[in-house]
């Protein structure tokens, strides 16, 4: 039922989605914020619960778009059934606008396929991840992805590799002034979100550790299925199904880098393991299969919402 329900991208599937999301998001707000209710703290809300309806329509436009989805509202699910894992994303701001213009460069990203306005598309995929790292510094890793997507398709053209270091130098300078002309400390602030921390902490809530292990191990069965079943795969998709691998290991590597260990940090898994998710279920053969998987994953991800308000 759940297979038939999304394999085809439907008006309904989106409202049935984004009411979903707005009923959780305004459930934890309720049962989680400590904060006095004030105008900024009610705009800040507003604006998280936006941008996450944003990514969500940007996400599932992506796959369609490039050929990784055939058409359904499959990564449109699974992105919020990320979000239901991970419900502390809901009050983190910074991250939500991070991840918000990292899904817009990888928007750029994806396109450079077309071979069309490829230097626009480099330099504001680079410009997008500048502008994300002001908001968690580690997402400019994902520039490491604009250098691999170059050499996917745009290698010929030294040009190419001088972009990102133009985006990077517009950014900083833009920066510099904002910050000497109205806000001298936010630069103090950023600097001091450069640093790093390897060791793994482990929360001392039960539902937050299982909501971990059971996201990573979904995480790794989608992402060894799509590896197992790359040669069966169109060969003009094989650059994008690349991408989508490395912005997920990218993604990893920002939350094992990160000072604070804190699982709202895998917000940058979420629109690569949607797309995961969509091939491994797009390429089951098996309805029985496809609908228990599916079903569990609906089910568990339900359930450690409900634990963690």
């Amino acid at each position: 039922m759940i297979p038939s329900l999304f394999n085809k991208s439907r008006p309904i599937n989106y409202i049935i989605i984004a009411g979903l999301l707005f009923f959780g998001f305004i459930l934890f707000q309720i049962r989680n914020n400590s904060e006095p209710f004030s105008a900024y703290l009610f705009l800040e809300r507003v604006s998280i619960l936006i941008l996450l309806i944003f990514s969500l329509f940007i996400s599932n436009f992506i796959a369609k778009r490039n050929g990784l989805s055939k058409d359904s509202s499959y990564p449109f699910l699974f992105y919020f059934i990320a979000l239901l894992f991970f419900p502390s994303v809901f009050n983190s701001i910074n991250l939500v606008i991070a991840s918000f213009f990292v899904i817009l460069a990888l928007r750029r990203l994806f396109s450079l396929q077309s071979m069309q306005l490829t230097k626009e598309k480099i330099f504001d995929a680079s410009l997008w991840i500048f502008v994300a790292s002001l908001f968690h510094f580690w997402a400019i890793l994902f520039i490491i992805l604009v250098f691999a997507s170059i050499i996917f398709h745009v290698s010929g053209d030294y040009r190419n590799w001088i972009l990102p270091f133009i985006a990077f130098f517009t950014i900083a300078v833009i920066t510099l002034f904002f910050t000497l002309l109205f806000e001298k400390e936010w630069l103090e602030e950023i600097l001091n979100t450069t640093n790093y921390n390897f060791e793994l902490q482990y929360s001392s809530i039960i539902s937050q550790n299982s909501a971990l292990l059971i996201y990573g191990f979904f995480v790794v069965l989608f992402l060894f299925s799509i590896l197992f079943t790359f040669s069966r795969r169109p060969i003009i998709l094989h650059a994008a199904y690349k991408k989508v691998i490395y912005a997920m290991l990218i993604g990893i590597l920002i939350y094992l880098i990160s000072p604070i260990k804190s699982n709202e940090n895998l917000i940058f898994t979420f629109f690569p393991m949607a797309i995961l998710a969509t091939g491994f279920v797009e390429m089951t053969k098996d309805d029985f299969w496809k609908q228990i998987i599916m079903g569990i994953f609906i089910l568990i991800g339900i359930t450690l919402f409900v634990f963690q308000l």
